[in-house]
């Protein structure tokens, strides 16, 4: 079985590609670069916060209040060592 997409990819795929078009936008046309960075950096802000919000990654709204005990930390976020 070959790679598939997921989300994610398509998300860091849409933010360059907006960005990407900016800059072909400036060379292209008589409009100034940082207008077009400006207005096709906005763009890549709305798919960011589409990915955060909209779409965030969460399986569920129900994870979001749960707390974790500190066994289930995964030992490299912990600040803390576990006495084995």
């Amino acid at each position: 079985m070959g790679p598939s997409l997921h989300y994610s990819d398509l998300v860091l795929l849409a933010i360059a590609a907006s960005l990407g078009t900016g800059a072909l936008v400036e060379d292209a046309t008589p409009v100034p670069s940082p207008m077009a960075i400006l207005a096709l950096g906005v763009v890549a802000v709305a798919f960011i916060g589409h990915a955060l919000f909209i779409n965030g990654p969460v399986d569920d709204t129900e994870d979001l209040g749960a707390e974790l005990d500190l066994e289930e930390v995964p030992q490299v976020l912990s600040s803390t060592e576990s006495a084995d």
